[in-house]
């Protein structure tokens, strides 16, 4: 019998909620990309539509939204009040960021795997978790994109 606190991977919608409309709206999208380094003359072609549902929800009926609060992930670019798209259905992954509740708390950290369990800040300031026998460790899914508004 392994001694080591075990992943649970929580499937319930209850706790944070579930997009009450999975449906997208479709946006133009343009053919051309934009220059982040010197600019370049713009042009108006259009690739198509765009719909940010189908772009980045993989699995409608175990994604959920969550706003993180705090400074403790901003090395990984999760900003406070920054919308984070969870989802369940992936099988968390050593260096994942994952929402978990530890001894009831939430928290959005990068799981480590190895060399032992533990939940990692992004952010020198705070200390990693380190997940011991005994504890309460729940996993609730592994954010798969993050929303930050430049202008709020």
């Amino acid at each position: 019998m392994s001694t080591e606190p075990a992943l649970r991977h929580d499937t319930s919608p209850d706790m944070l909620g579930v997009p009450a409309d999975p449906a997208g709206r479709a946006l133009p999208m343009y053919l051309n990309t934009v220059a982040a380094g010197f600019p370049s003359p713009a042009q108006d072609y259009l690739e198509g539509c765009l719909d940010l549902h189908e772009l980045l929800i993989k699995h409608p009926t175990a994604t959920f939204f969550v706003r993180a609060r705090g400074d403790s992930m901003r090395g990984a670019a999760i900003f406070d009040g920054d919308i984070l798209l969870v989802d369940r259905a992936l099988q968390a992954q050593h260096q994942d960021i994952v929402i978990a509740s530890v001894n009831g708390d939430m928290t959005v950290k990068r799981l480590l795997l190895r060399p032992q369990l533990m939940l990692q800040a992004a952010n020198p300031k705070y200390p990693s978790i380190e997940i011991a026998d005994g504890m309460e460790f729940e996993l609730f899914g592994v954010v798969s994109s993050v929303i930050h508004q430049l202008k709020r």
